[in-house]
């Protein structure tokens, strides 16, 4: 993909992902300008009456009913920008900022908010000459969606406020403008409003949160498969039929990946009709398609969730095609913060159950004839003793993180604004989560490697010798003990990377 054209229907997930994470040109459909130009005729018509609509002739949240004169609407619109522009702390990631950029400028491209195409140009300009604005990490409650965050990307158009430098620096806005060779805009009526009122920085978070585990989640079946596998685990619970009798569609498809990532082992082959092998494996072996497959389905009800967010107006006030301007609340963020919090749930317990299976690998009691914590010379040696302990911690941090941020409520504005989503929050630490995640899914990779080099001179399935492969040169032979943090980094990247994925697609097909 190499230009993402924004239509007054909006933008895809891909054209969320390909803006964020790449450097696509943005372009803006002519027919976007139209339904800009359109809406934008009704604000201006307002104006010239004088009746009093809220945020074109009137202040904001709590001071809703205070009346603006005409000749300060302009002043009242950047006033609006610079007093909201609050945040405080770290900068969010250029992903994140790129992704609420894009979907604001899809907002205003669905030609219900009432500005004129040149702010949405201005937008674009901004995320075509890779200019960043630096946005604090806190700021926003999901209440009149995601203010803040918002303000801080509509001061850059201004010529005010910071811009995130090529080190992650600040770097005064003006300064990057001139370097970009664009000018700053002065704002007419509703249009600070309109930049800033809408969820499009926890959408944003929430799309790329999505693609994030989508993978993982396909990641998290490879390492149950491999650790399964070097554990001389059964295939048997992973029979069709079996998952045919109990309908979740996740556990179905997280189930045939593992039994496909099983076949054609010798590490396998050398038990399977071994009567003195167990009757039943532990549940974190057996039962790794329901809990993987129940965030599957997790992950497919937040994907409807952002689906139809993608399609939604949800500034305010909206102006409607018949030339009423109606004030709403479709900026609330709830529908978010709760698919939000779910998948923070689901995919905390993806790698609640990973950590378990390598748990049992580096038990000596349990492993099924691997030395203790998987060291050929345990004693001496520590092998991946505190590979584990590093797991543990994780998972004790994203159980923490999966309490929910969508119920803790505070009220704001004067009491104007008496409930908020804090979908922020929620889709924030929703990427923490999933990063975490990526760690202990490493941690799991990593031990099942040495599980199956242990079980030489047996050769693994394709997924384990493609997965040894990826390792190999980071990991080595099992051996005397080594510093072993940059030999998981090298697992993290591994898991996160699509390349172990596609190697071993090539081997058994398409994993689902």
């Amino acid at each position: 993909m190499s230009v993402v054209t924004v239509q007054p229907t909006g933008v895809s997930p891909a054209d969320v992902l390909a803006v964020a994470r790449g450097t696509v040109e943005v372009v803006l459909d002519p027919s976007t300008v139209d339904a800009m130009t359109t809406s934008r005729a009704i604000v201006d018509g307002i104006v010239a009456s004088g009746r009093p609509v809220y945020g074109v002739s009137t202040g904001f949240g709590a001071l809703a009913n205070t009346f603006v004169a005409p000749e300060r609407r302009a002043e009242l619109q950047h006033a609006l920008i610079r007093s909201h522009a609050a945040g405080v702390g770290a900068p969010m990631p250029r992903e994140v900022v790129r992704a609420m950029m894009l979907l604001r400028v899809r907002s205003l491209a669905l030609g219900r908010s009432g500005v004129r195409p040149l702010v949405a140009e201005a937008m674009v300009d901004l995320l075509n000459h890779d200019v960043t604005p630096w946005v604090p990490e806190h700021g926003s409650l999901g209440a009149s969606g995601d203010l803040a965050p918002l303000a801080h990307c509509a001061l850059v158009l201004l010529g005010e406020g910071w811009v995130l430098g090529p080190a992650g620096e600040q770097v005064p806005a003006a300064d990057a403008l001139r370097r970009a060779g664009l000018a700053p805009v002065s704002l007419a009526a509703k249009e600070g409003l309109a930049l800033i009122n809408g969820t499009d920085g926890m959408l944003g978070m929430l799309l790329l949160a999505i693609h994030d585990a989508a993978h993982l989640f396909t990641m998290a079946d490879v390492t149950a498969a491999l650790a399964i596998e070097a554990m001389l685990g059964s295939e048997r619970p992973f029979l069709p039929e079996l998952h045919a009798i109990r309908p979740h569609p996740g556990q179905a498809t997280s189930a045939a990946n593992i039994h496909r990532l099983l076949q054609n082992s010798a590490v396998m082959d050398s038990h399977r009709d071994d009567l003195a092998h167990a009757v039943q494996d532990a549940y974190s072996m057996r039962c790794a398609p329901q809990v993987a497959g129940a965030a599957r389905d997790t992950l497919a009800f937040v994907e409807q969730v952002a689906a139809r967010e993608l399609v939604s107006v949800v500034d305010n006030p909206v102006v409607l095609p018949d030339g009423r301007v109606e004030s709403t609340g479709n900026f609330h963020g709830a529908p978010l913060g709760f698919a939000a919090d779910f998948l923070a749930i689901a995919a905390s317990e993806v790698g609640a159950i990973a950590e378990r299976r390598v748990d049992r690998l580096l038990d000596v009691t349990r492993s099924r004839d691997l030395p203790a914590f998987l060291s050929p010379d345990a004693g001496v040696n520590s092998g991946l003793m505190i590979a584990q302990y590093t797991a543990a911690g994780i998972v004790a941090e994203n159980r923490r993180l999966a309490a929910p941020a969508s119920v803790d409520s505070l009220p704001t504005s004067g009491m104007q604004e008496d409930h908020v989503s804090m979908g922020w929050a929620a889709t924030k630490k929703l990427r923490t989560v999933l990063d975490n995640l990526t760690s202990l899914l490493a941690v799991e990779l990593l031990a099942a490697v040495r599980g199956l080099q242990l079980r030489a001179p047996l050769t693994p399935s394709p997924a384990g010798r493609a997965a040894v492969a990826a390792l190999g040169e980071a990991a080595g032979e099992p051996g005397p003990d080594v510093f072993l943090a940059p030999v998981m980094e090298v697992a993290r990247e591994v898991v996160r990377s699509p390349q172990l994925r596609a190697a071993i697609e090539r081997e058994v097909g398409r994993l689902g």
